[in-house]
Formats: structure tokens, sequence, C-alpha cells
């Protein structure tokens, strides 16, 4: 080997083809190292959490349940909400979204687990298996070589004719299990087409899964949206003012028409309705649309799904309205009402 590496010993070469499919096989095990690792990471971030899962792995024994981002959020936000109380709107709102995250969560573990009995295991089973058998292979064909190129340098050497019988048998010898390894180790390369065969329909696998995945990450937000349709966007919160508090209308002017039909199949009642109304000298009822807790004793408190009495009064805000139910009264934010024809 050393005297190849010097050029001072004749080297036996591979066929193209072998040559081709170690070239091949090399590559694979390349890109699929790349490809299982980047997964990994990508389905758990928390480099931690994977270091300790391949030593549960190498143990033999099964990692212990971990709660996910998604579902700790979501914990977060039940446990604020539950807190803030769920009969307020913010209270109502983190509740329900909380819900939702746990529910992402749950989808997330889903993926994780057909991901990587799908996918991951397939192309670890490689790694861990066809090539190493390969790269076995691989090295008895590379010491058979260095035997055969050895005996031939021995030949090239003898001189007396004794000595020439005896290489030239040895020569013989060594070819024979040089071609003899060459065709195991090639008939093991040519089985690098079924792998990547295989490797392909566990990506099929794993891109199904994906697609199931968002697919239900996608109809829960879609499911929260259409819960929190009803609650406004359009909300100022400062130092002086309560999250509670509608925007002026100097500043719900100001958006943009785009906006507005984003809102116009939220059940928000629509400006053209007020106006009507504030024209009138009439009163409407209305549907609350969600909780609201007065601020102070001119306006009145409102359960999500009542019905109430609504009518303008001279000189009030133009996002209030008078609202009414039985003895009682006050002002309550048009925001919050939806009016019934």
């Amino acid at each position: 080997f050393t005297e190849e590496k010097l050029g001072q010993a004749e080297k036996t070469e591979l066929d193209a083809h072998l040559e081709n499919l170690l070239s091949k096989a090399e590559c694979t095990k390349i890109w699929t190292e790349k490809i299982m690792k980047q997964t990994e990471v990508l389905l758990q971030p928390n480099p931690n959490a994977r270091i300790e899962e391949f030593v549960y792995e190498k143990l033999d024994r099964k990692a212990p349940s971990r709660i996910n981002n998604p579902e700790l959020l979501g914990q977060y936000m039940i446990d604020a909400g539950t807190e803030f109380g769920p009969g307020t709107a913010y209270g109502n709102a983190l509740i329900k979204c909380g819900e939702t995250q746990k529910r992402i969560g749950t989808a997330d573990r889903e993926l994780i687990q057909t991901s990587a009995l799908n996918f991951l295991t397939p192309l670890r089973n490689f790694i861990e298996g066809d090539y190493k058998t390969i790269a076995k292979e691989r090295k008895l064909l590379q010491n058979k070589r260095l035997d055969l190129d050895a005996a031939k340098t021995r030949l090239k050497k003898a001189k007396a004719a004794e000595t020439r019988s005896s290489s030239e048998q040895e020569l013989r010898i060594t070819q024979s299990e040089f071609d003899r390894q060459a065709e195991i180790t090639r008939l093991l390369l040519e089985g690098i087409s079924s792998t990547h065969a295989h490797h392909l329909r566990c990506l099929n696998d794993f891109v199904e899964a994906q697609m199931t995945y968002y697919a239900q990450c996608y109809q829960y937000m879609l499911d929260l949206q259409k819960q929190l349709g009803s609650f406004p966007s359009n909300y100022l919160s400062n130092n002086n003012q309560t999250s509670g508090t509608p925007v002026p209308s100097t500043l719900s002017n100001a958006v943009g028409s785009s906006a507005m039909a984003s809102t116009s199949g939220l059940g928000i009642t629509a400006p053209s309705s007020v106006t009507e109304l504030k024209e009138s000298s009439g009163s409407r009822k209305a549907r609350v649309l969600y909780d609201y807790d007065a601020a102070n004793s001119t306006e009145l408190s409102l359960l999500a799904d009542e019905v109430i009495t609504v009518f303008s009064v001279v000189g009030m805000d133009s996002d209030w309205l008078m609202g009414e139910r039985g003895n009682q009264k006050g002002k309550v934010p048009i925001t919050y009402l939806e009016l019934l024809n």
C-alpha cells in the first residue's frame, strides 16, 4: 500500500462499473446522513431533547414523555384565561386559543411518531445496516487488491524458476480471491438502486404525514378564527385606557377598506345600520356578541348572546349606543353588538 502511494508498485484498477457503484453508494450514504440529521432537527429543534432520545434509544428504553412547545403555550393560555375570568372577552379568548394550541401539540406528536417510524427508521437502518455491510465488503476488496498487487510485484522480482513457479501459483490464488470479492461487492452495491426505490416510498410517507399535520393545523386555526370572529380587532391599549375600550371613530375611520371587508362576515354591526339608528329617534334590538364588563356606572355590563334594546342619544360618542335591559340602562360599545332586524 505504501509503495503504491509512492508510485513504486503496480496498482490493480477496478473496472469502471464497479467504481461507479462505489461512488453511488458513498454519495447515497453521505446525503442520507444529512437528510436524516436535518429531519431530526426539524421534528425536534431542542438539541438536549435529541440527545436524550438518542441515549434512551441506545439503551433500548422508551424516552419519558415530555410536554412540547405548543402544549406548554396552550396550558399557559388556559391558566391565564382561567385567572382573568372565563366570562371576560380576553379570558375566554385565551382559553379557546390555549385549547387549539394543545390540539396542535397533539398533532405535532403524531407527526413526529409517524415520521420516525416511516421515514427516519428506514434511513437509519440503511446507514447502520446495509451500508455497514457494504463498507465491510469494500474493505475486504481493498485488502484482496493489495494482496493481488503484492503477488504481482513478487512475480516480477522472481528470478529463479522455482521461485517464479511459486509466485505464479500465488498470483492465480490472489487473482481468484480478488475476483470473487469484487463480485460479492458488486452484487451488494447494485442493491443501492433498490434502496433508492425504498427510500422514495418512505419519502412519500413523510410528505403525506406532513400534509396531514399542516391540514390539521389549518383546520384547527380556521375553527379558532371562527370562534374568535366576533371579537373586535380594532382595539387600542395604553396606560390610560383599559383593553376593553373601543378605538375612537377618528382612528377606526382610518382603517382601510380591506380591513373592513375582512370583518364583514363576522357579524359586527354594519356602519350603515348604526347610522340609520343614530339618525332615527327609535330603538332597535341587538344581540350581544361577547361579554363586556362595565368600566363605570354610566356603562351597562353585557353577557354574550343576550338580546337588549339599544337607541341613540344626542351628543353621545359615535362608538357607543345607549343600552337597555329591563330597568337597567347604560352605555354599550357598538363593536360588541349585532343589530337585529
